[in-house]
C-alpha cells in the first residue's frame, strides 16, 4: 500500500511528531511538508521519503498512491481542493483538536471530501458526530509515543505542563519544573523534564488527547490532569494518576509525593498501559487497519 502524507505545520508540535512516527513506521510512504519546516528537517534526518510541499507535487502524487492522509487542518483544505475532485486516492484526515467544527457551507464541503476521519480520542470523535459526520466515517486512533527506559525518580520533583502559570499550594517552587505549552515543546524536551520527575501535572482547559500525559506515563510517571476532553482517556483516574476538577491539583499531588508506594504503582500501571495501547507500533497498526477499510 502506497500512502501520501501531508502536513503544513512550520513548527514541530504534537501532530508533526505523530506524522513523522507514522510515516517512519510505514512501507512505501511519502511525506509532503514545507521545505523550511522543522518536520521536513527532522524527516530528512531519519531517511523518510520527504519532499517539499507544493500544489503541483501534491496533484501529481495524488494519482500515484492508494491513500492520501492529511495531518492538519490546512493540509485537509489543500487535499480537499487539489485531490478529491481530480480522480485522486481517497482522503483520510487526522482530527487531533477538540474545538468545535464550523458549520458554514465551505466547512461542510471540506469535511464532505474526506472518506475517513481518524479521531485522536473518543471525545474528538463525538465532536465530529455532533458536526454531522456519519459515524461510519470515523475511527478512533490514539496517538503513539516512544517508550523510554524507566529511570530512577527524584522524590519531590513535580513537572507541570500548562499554557498559563501553575501554582500548586504547598509545593515549593524549587521542587517544580514548568514546561510551557506556548513554547512549541519538542518531545525530547518533555522527556528530559520527565527523566527524574515523581509527578507530572497537566493543566488544560480543553485537550484532544494529551500526548504529553502519555509521554509521562510511558516514562513511569503518574499524572495529575485536568478533567478536560481527551485527557480522561489518556489518564485512568485512580489507576495511572488522578483526574481533577476545579483545578484542585494540590491534594492529589501531595498524596503522590507523600505516598511513594502509590506513586510507583500508578507510574508502573501507566507505563504498562501506554506500552499496550499507546505505543508508536500500536498507532501505526491501527492506522493501517483504517486504511485497509478504504481500499478493500
Amino acid at each position: 500500500m502506497r500512502t501520501l502524507h501531508i502536513d503544513t505545520g512550520e513548527k514541530m508540535q504534537g501532530g508533526q511528531w505523530q506524522a513523522l512516527y507514522l510515516v517512519g513506521g510505514l512501507k512505501d510512504a511519502i511525506l509532503l511538508a514545507p521545505a523550511a519546516s522543522v518536520l521536513f528537517a527532522e524527516a530528512s534526518k531519519t531517511g523518510v521519503d520527504v519532499r517539499p510541499l507544493t500544489v503541483l507535487t501534491l496533484r501529481k502524487l495524488a494519482r500515484q498512491v492508494d491513500v492520501i492522509h492529511a495531518h492538519d487542518a490546512k493540509a485537509h483544505t489543500l487535499a480537499a481542493v487539489c485531490c478529491t475532485d481530480r480522480g485522486g486516492a481517497p482522503l483520510v484526515v487526522s482530527r487531533r483538536v477538540a474545538f468545535p467544527i464550523k458549520r458554514g457551507i465551505a466547512s461542510r464541503w471540506k469535511y464532505g471530501r474526506a472518506k475517513l476521519f481518524l479521531a485522536v480520542s473518543k471525545f474528538v470523535a463525538n465532536g465530529l458526530v455532533r458536526a454531522g459526520i456519519p459515524q461510519d466515517r470515523i475511527r478512533v486512533v490514539y496517538d503513539g509515543v516512544p517508550i523510554p527506559p524507566l529511570s530512577t525518580r527524584s522524590p519531590g520533583l513535580v513537572v507541570a505542563l500548562a499554557s498559563k502559570p501553575v501554582q500548586i499550594p504547598g509545593i515549593p517552587v524549587d521542587h517544580t519544573t514548568l514546561l510551557w505549552e506556548g513554547l512549541s515543546l519538542s518531545e525530547g524536551l518533555i522527556l528530559k523534564g520527565l527523566d527524574r520527575a515523581s509527578v507530572f501535572v497537566y493543566k488544560s482547559d480543553l485537550e484532544g488527547l494529551g500526548s504529553a500525559a502519555l509521554l509521562a506515563q510511558a516514562a513511569g510517571v503518574p499524572v495529575v490532569a485536568s478533567d478536560a476532553g481527551g485527557l480522561t482517556e489518556a489518564v485512568v483516574d485512580g489507576q495511572t494518576g488522578f483526574i481533577v476538577e476545579d483545578n484542585d491539583f494540590a491534594t492529589p499531588v501531595k498524596r503522590l509525593l507523600e505516598d511513594r508506594v502509590l506513586a510507583e504503582r500508578m507510574g508502573m500501571a501507566g507505563h504498562e498501559r501506554v506500552l499496550r495501547e499507546f505505543s508508536v507500533d500500536v498507532m501505526v497498526r491501527n492506522t493501517l487497519s483504517a486504511y485497509g477499510e478504504l481500499i478493500r
